[in-house]
């Protein structure tokens, strides 16, 4: 019997979120996208709970984010405590200059949930269930993807093969791609309970020599809870039986608790050697695996995904070369890793089992809080976290302007739009590459050659003006009419757009669509600036096609 094959322009292994957020991107830019899962349905046993302002704005770009906050906790303070319960330090940033609260709780089964159930907004992508893959060949022009099913074999060839498969990535080991790193010799039992019994919000960590754990309020009226083990001491493996005897010190006496899932976990730390090999690409686990102290693991598939996404969609168009697709290695794998040592560190600090250790950290950490208003505030604003800062890669940053804000996420205001309402910068824009210039049309430093390569983009063009008056005011005391179908018109309500072109001293900057500053420039040095980001991102120049607007 012949084996059945379909033909599409990229195929995902692995419904995870990274691999779901990825198909709804391509998804909305009319891609043939198949996602294959070996599994019959997604993964229900306890993972991430902890959501960043970053994936937030993913999720808001995919047009999901007002399903997706249904399941979170915004503004979840992190308290350290120690084996008393005496607070050590807390993360409690209060800014949120990309659009969304920085530290959110959430629940990520349903929030897969919603990514799978996006996908059905798009007739373009597929999701095929108990669909293992046993192989896949690439020849250069594609690759070809085997699966066995419950119904017999069936085939893909695609484009591009994306490897979402998780920690233990076949599609990894298949390419020879190394996963340097090391794995953590201690265990850890993780447990989601129903009718929460504690009714206490936020996150508490507990540094206790005795058993490192995790307390976490999240939504629906669920509690996480994380417990160190100690299986060297004879500790059961039994999920469920470990879990009501690790609870016993933290929930009311008597009163019965209803677990929902529980399941024990080891620490990883590992990145690959390379994202990309060929037609094949890595996401997500099979990429890089970290410790949960930094809540970054999500996050970090996330933003794999966010700068994967408009990379494979412009080449796929055939509006870039595929070398832009190399520059996913470039800036993704240096970031990866610096998540890694981050949460490698943090682990160490609060985590020590030793006694003389956890309590000099605790006597150091209390004594800094107070006397040390800069490191307190240091790590409550969560000024630690490394954010994408790319110097390499699809961007342009000019070697005599160390200043430069190219490479990094531009930040995301409110602004009023042309019909008096308010909205968020990244819908103004939309999930495009994007133009802005204070208080001018930047149509207007732009040759003829420019614009044709910028429309062929489908580039959105943005005017920010100062907005110079309160909100209460009438919009009609402020001329914001002009917009056209590639051109917007806003007005920068809160100062928030004026201080950030101020403080960087530009006033032109070119937006990819992951939100990455791709460069920067005074208005006289706009042609030069995005020849050199095209040159960088590998734009096609000859008989370019036309972008379709989204």
């Amino acid at each position: 019997m012949s084996t059945e094959q379909q033909r599409f322009d990229v195929v995902i292994v692995g419904a995870g979120p990274t691999g779901l957020a990825l198909a709804n991107l391509l998804g909305m830019h009319g891609n043939r996208v198949a996602v294959i899962e070996a599994r019959s349905e997604l993964i229900d046993y306890p993972r991430g709970v902890g959501v960043d302002d970053e994936t937030l704005r993913t999720f808001q770009a995919i047009d999901l984010s007002d399903k997706v906050i249904e399941h979170v906790v915004p503004n979840q303070l992190v308290i350290y405590v120690d084996k008393k319960g005496v607070e050590l330090a807390r993360m409690a940033p209060k800014a949120a200059p990309f659009g969304w609260p920085r530290r959110n709780g959430f629940i990520q089964p349903l929030v897969d949930a919603v990514l799978l159930e996006g996908l059905q907004r798009f007739p373009n992508v597929e999701v095929f269930w108990g669909h293992e893959m046993t192989s896949f060949t690439d020849d250069g022009a594609s690759v070809t993807i085997a699966t066995m099913t419950p119904g017999g074999t069936r085939e893909f060839v695609a484009d591009y093969l994306v490897g979402c498969d998780g920690g233990r990535s076949e599609i990894r080991k298949a390419i020879g791609v190394s996963f340097d790193g090391l794995s953590s010799s201690t265990s850890w039992l993780v447990v989601d309970l129903n009718d929460d019994p504690l009714g206490t919000p936020n996150c508490y960590v507990g540094c206790d020599p005795n058993r490192p754990y995790i307390s976490i309020g999240l939504p629906h009226a669920v509690r996480r809870f994380e417990f160190m083990l100690f299986k060297e001491d004879g500790e059961t493996t039994d999920p469920f039986a470990s879990a009501r005897r690790l609870m016993e010190p933290f929930v009311p006496a008597g009163k019965p608790v209803d677990i929902l899932r529980a399941r024990e976990y080891t620490h990883n730390a590992r990145v690959a050697g390379s994202f990309i090999h060929g037609r094949v690409l890595l996401a997500g686990d099979a990429a890089h695996l970290m410790p949960v102290w930094q809540g970054q693991g999500y996050n970090t598939g996330n933003r794999d995904a966010s700068n994967l996404g408009w990379k494979l969609d412009y080449v796929l168009r055939g509006l870039a070369d595929a070398r832009l697709l190399q520059t996913y290695d470039t800036e993704r794998r240096p970031h990866a890793t610096a998540m890694v040592k981050l949460s490698n560190l943090t682990g160490r600090f609060l985590s020590p089992t030793n006694k003389l250790v956890a309590g000099t950290r605790d006597v150091l950490a209390k004594v800094l809080g107070k006397l040390v208003p800069s490191v307190r505030d240091y790590v409550a604003e969560m000024r630690f976290k490394p954010m994408p800062t790319y110097t390499e890669g699809a961007v342009y940053k000019p070697a005599e302007s160390a200043d430069s804000p190219a490479g990094r996420l531009f930040i995301q205001p409110q602004v009023r739009t042309s019909d008096g309402g308010i909205a968020k910068l990244d819908d103004v824009i939309g999930h495009r590459f994007g133009v802005l210039q204070w208080e001018n049309d930047p149509r207007h430093f732009f040759d003829d050659e420019t614009l044709r390569l910028l429309r062929n983009l489908d580039a959105r063009f943005i005017t920010v003006r100062s907005g110079g008056f309160d909100l209460d005011d009438e919009v009609d005391t402020v001329d914001v009419q002009g917009d056209d179908a590639e051109a917007r018109v806003v007005l920068d309500v809160d100062g928030k757009l004026r201080q950030w072109f101020d403080e960087h001293r530009t006033t032109l900057v070119l937006l990819r669509p992951d939100r990455i500053i791709a460069g920067a420039s005074q208005p006289q040095h706009a042609v030069d600036t995005f020849n050199a980001v095209a040159d960088r991102m590998y734009l096609t120049r000859a008989s370019m096609p036309t972008a379709t607007a989204r």
